[in-house]
């Protein structure tokens, strides 16, 4: 059986540095460590780094409460690839509080809230291609006071209430999918008559979408392996099912529990951006050795 792996599977740059930066951390001795949301969608990254000492704070109520009970003075707090709004930022900031902050928000996110920010003082209007509830755009809209509106789909496109008197300026969380990103901006540029479209989606993420869509029509089974919590994986497991209709969507080697049938003859395997260089060598090895 032939088995092959996308060349872009696996942490993206923005996870690997803000992975690497919590073990930066734990190296220097100090106070409690906490990332502020889990720093990956992978159970087990975040579970190996629990058993480490690494705290996840869940929300802004948590957040506020571990302030003023003065737990947080001496610890460091972590900001995920992920990025905050501003509420977040300026409630760790506070001296009073004593915590030293690591901001691993991607580069590629931090550019999004750049161009929000220029677009929204200039008086635009901003919709924001992207799942609602995505802690990437949920940072997104917490530059400009959640002054915003996002959209999943073409469908949420077509009943959003707009002015064409108005100017827009649209922006996509990084790793949505490209050509649902495509339809949506066709659709407002004819509605609209004034509209700023930038593509804010990683080039990684076009790139890990682009292969896998490839592979899945190549092979006869695909593996993809992320987190159920990750969004840019849940996206490949559709792009792939879409091309390859025995696609398995699996969070490490333990998940796996499918016979692939003796009639597949390759298999492609490809992995989400929080998903950890070692689960995949385990699935590859998997693969290959059993099948």
């Amino acid at each position: 059986m032939d088995v092959k792996l996308a060349k872009t599977a696996g942490f993206c740059y923005g996870v690997e540095r803000a992975v690497n930066a919590v073990y930066d951390e734990l190296s220097h001795e100090h106070g409690a460590i906490y990332t502020y949301g889990p720093i990956v969608h992978n159970e087990t990254v975040v579970g190996e780094l629990k058993e480490k000492g690494v705290n996840v704070i869940d929300s802004f109520d948590e957040l506020k409460e571990l302030c003023l009970s003065g737990r947080m003075n001496g610890s460091s707090v972590i900001i995920r690839a992920h990025g905050v709004g501003k509420e977040v930022t300026e409630l760790l900031s506070k001296p009073e509080y004593g915590i030293k902050v690591i901001d691993a928000t991607c580069p590629f996110v931090k550019k999004i809230h750049d161009i929000v920010t220029e677009h929204y003082k200039a008086g635009e209007k901003i919709i924001v291609t992207g799942s609602a509830v995505h802690p990437e755009v949920l940072g997104i809209l917490g530059q400009i006071n959640n002054d915003a509106v996002v959209v999943e789909n073409l469908e949420e496109a077509k009943k959003l209430l707009v002015n064409i008197d108005d100017k827009y300026c649209i922006v996509s969380q990084t790793t949505f999918n490209l050509q649902k990103f495509q339809d949506i901006i066709e659709f407002f540029s004819k509605k609209l008559y004034y509209v700023n479209v930038v593509n804010t989606i990683c080039n990684a993420t076009q790139l890990r979408q682009k292969e896998a869509y490839e592979l899945s029509r190549e092979c006869d089974a695909m593996i993809v392996i992320g987190g159920k919590n990750s969004s840019n994986t849940a996206k490949l497991y559709d792009i792939c099912k879409k091309a390859c209709r025995a696609t398995y969507y699996i969070g490490s080697l333990e998940d796996f529990d499918e016979d692939i049938d003796s009639s597949v003859h390759c298999v492609g395997i490809t992995a989400g951006a929080s998903t950890p260089k070692t689960i995949i060598q385990e699935v590859l090895k998997y693969v290959r050795d059993e099948f």
